[in-house]
């Protein structure tokens, strides 16, 4: 079963590369960029046919490797 696990910075945790990207995009004259916050994001896929268990493998695994969740958010999707 194919999934995704995306990684995003926690609101009010410093974004040093999503500045960089910000002022790269103005700088390249991209205009009406206001922002913006970078993250990952990971294509996974689990060896089960149960969306439940999938999710609970997913999540585990984005507690304990894939987001530091003291500054990170997480969200899991299953797509298949």
């Amino acid at each position: 079963m194919k999934a995704r696990v995306v990684v995003t910075l926690k609101s009010g945790i410093l974004d040093p590369q999503g500045k960089a990207i910000e002022g790269a995009l103005k700088s390249l004259g991209i205009a009406g960029v206001a922002s913006v916050r970078q993250g990952k994001v990971f294509d996974i896929e689990v060896e089960t046919d149960d969306r439940s268990r999938a999710q609970d493998v997913l999540r585990e695994a984005a507690e304990k490797l894939l987001a530091n969740t003291v500054i990170e958010n997480f969200s899991v999707e299953v797509l298949g």
